[in-house]
């Protein structure tokens, strides 16, 4: 790649990790380009050669967001659609473009959005994870995936946005949780939630660890 080519790149990410942090701190309404700007450190110029406005901004921040986060591995099913709740909570906590992206579809009717896009695509995520619950024999008679997928994807938007209200997504982890005590009943086999992991992990990094 050449390297003005890589330069315009650098740039782009450096302006959206910035705008992500203004964002995230401000709101799409109190957040401006000459706090972005500042905070990317970029020239106007360099803005504008990538972004026309702070709504191209915005936008741009949520059609990246599925590209924010790197889903945990592991066999499909249940426990990983499991595990990936419990990791996107972790990501709202500690990932500052994730989480502006999160907080700009909510807020997009305040730069004339109403796309459901980066809500459908979650929802594509739970459903995959769910048709091989269904192969894997996990699922009770009468689940229907794609059904199941949107409400889980709607629920947990909910639960992460009364988190991140109340107590500033601190109890995320448990909330989520609480989450998947009454709704795995409902769509689960009996016998198979008995196999599944369903704690949140552990709130104290290995790397933190005495």
């Amino acid at each position: 790649m050449p390297k003005r080519q890589e330069r315009a790149l650098r740039t782009r990410e450096t302006v959206l990790r910035a705008a992500a942090e203004v964002f995230d701190e401000h709101g799409y309404h109190a957040a401006s380009i000459r706090l972005i700007m500042d905070r990317a450190q970029v020239t106007q110029g360099g803005m504008y050669f990538h972004f026309k406005s702070k709504r191209d901004i915005a936008e741009a921040v949520v059609a990246d967001q599925q590209s924010f986060v790197e889903l945990p591995s592991g066999e499909d099913g249940l426990q990983r659609l499991i595990d990936t709740s419990y990791h996107l909570a972790r990501e709202l906590q500690e990932n500052v473009l994730f989480r502006a992206s999160v907080r700009l579809a909510v807020e997009q009717q305040e730069f004339g959005g109403y796309d459901a896009t980066a809500y459908d695509e979650w929802a594509d995520q739970f459903h995959r994870q769910l048709i091989a619950a269904r192969a894997r024999n996990e699922l009770r008679f009468g689940v229907d995936e794609r059904e199941f997928a949107t409400f889980l994807m709607a629920s947990y938007s909910g639960v992460q946005l009364y988190s991140h209200i109340s107590t500033g997504r601190r109890d995320l982890m448990q909330k989520v949780a609480a989450l998947w005590r009454y709704l795995l009943p409902a769509v689960a086999r009996e016998e198979v939630i008995t196999s599944l992991r369903l704690s949140p992990p552990s709130l104290v990094r290995a790397d933190s660890a005495v």
